[in-house]
């Protein structure tokens, strides 16, 4: 095969296009997909703005696609510990490659990838690369310790679901916010307490920990009722750009940018193989329905994710 499809984002609309099948350089691997989920942040590079991310130069069409899994086909010099024929899942974390992920072949850094879980399809471990890693460097910039509390908005989605089992399994004692009809999920992921989305936010926070949480990793971005939540000197991690708010009494604010780790992805599919991550799965499409996905994903009320299958 000399060419390949791919997917590209251009003026607000998906399409495939055929390129050449690209060659690993230097410490990377090219890796022939199985499945690739589609995630939030692709409709937005699908709109070519990026308003959150200040492109000043935009492209003419941007690659699309983060998360991966599939068999790497082509070792770059360099590279150990990957070999050609392993399952591997990773993440394309640079935003403004032409190409990626969704696509039938995809080059990737060696420190991008690890070896797939045991015993789940690539379907389910392409859903977890990005929100499972953007979890666990969120709740590594809330800086908590075992005992302390944390506040979880958006608990019941693809990223909250994983902040809450990730946190609970860290030892912290987590308040899960949600829709009223989603406590039993909730609270199945490892949260102690739970509130409806709608009550008074820091009220119904501070009644079960009194003073304030230790820390809050706000997944759906509610802002300042959130913050206010938090303990004096607690704790806000923001998961998209440009949502932090103001940092009143002392709380220490900061925003997670996901970056990808082969020792974390590790870690990930440790976990899934053993079982301790739900595999959330929404629905299937293959490549050359992708349009479709996008717009499934942007109707909206989905639990886990869409994945492409080329």
């Amino acid at each position: 095969m000399t060419t390949m499809r791919v997917l590209i984002g251009r003026e607000g609309k998906v399409e495939i296009v055929e390129v050449p099948v690209p060659e690993a350089g230097a410490g990377q691997v090219r890796v022939k997909v199985a499945a690739a989920a589609v995630q939030p942040v692709d409709l937005f590079s699908a709109s070519g703005t990026l308003p959150d991310f200040k492109v000043t130069d935009p492209q003419e069409a941007y690659g699309l696609g983060w998360d991966v899994a599939g068999v790497v086909d082509q070792v770059g010099p360099g590279v150990t510990g990957l070999a050609a024929g392993q399952r591997v899942f990773g993440l394309a974390d640079r935003l403004m490659l032409p190409h990626k992920v969704h696509a039938e072949y995809v080059i990737l850094d060696a420190g991008e990838v690890a070896a797939a879980p045991e015993g789940i399809s690539p379907v389910e471990a392409a859903t977890l690369p990005l929100n499972t890693l953007t979890a666990i460097q969120a709740l590594d910039l809330a800086g908590l310790s075992a005992g302390q509390s944390l506040l979880v908005t958006g608990a019941a989605g693809a990223l909250g679901g994983y902040l809450v089992e990730i946190a609970a399994a860290r030892g912290l004692r987590v308040v899960g916010l949600a829709g009223a009809g989603d406590e039993e999920v909730v609270r199945g992921f490892g949260a102690e307490w739970f509130v409806p989305r709608g009550a008074d936010l820091a009220a119904a926070v501070r009644a079960v920990a009194p003073g304030g949480v230790d820390g809050v990793v706000d997944a759906a971005i509610v802002g300042l009722a959130a913050l206010d939540s938090v303990r004096g000197g607690g704790a806000y991690v923001a998961v998209a750009a440009g949502a932090a708010p103001v940092p009143l009494r002392g709380i220490r604010v900061t925003t997670v940018y996901v970056r990808s780790d082969a020792g974390q992805l590790a870690q990930v599919a440790r976990w899934a193989a053993a079982g301790r991550l739900a595999l959330r799965v929404a629905g299937t499409y293959p490549l050359e329905q992708a349009a479709d996905a996008y717009a499934r994903l942007g109707a909206g009320g989905l639990r886990g994710r869409l994945v492409l299958t080329p």
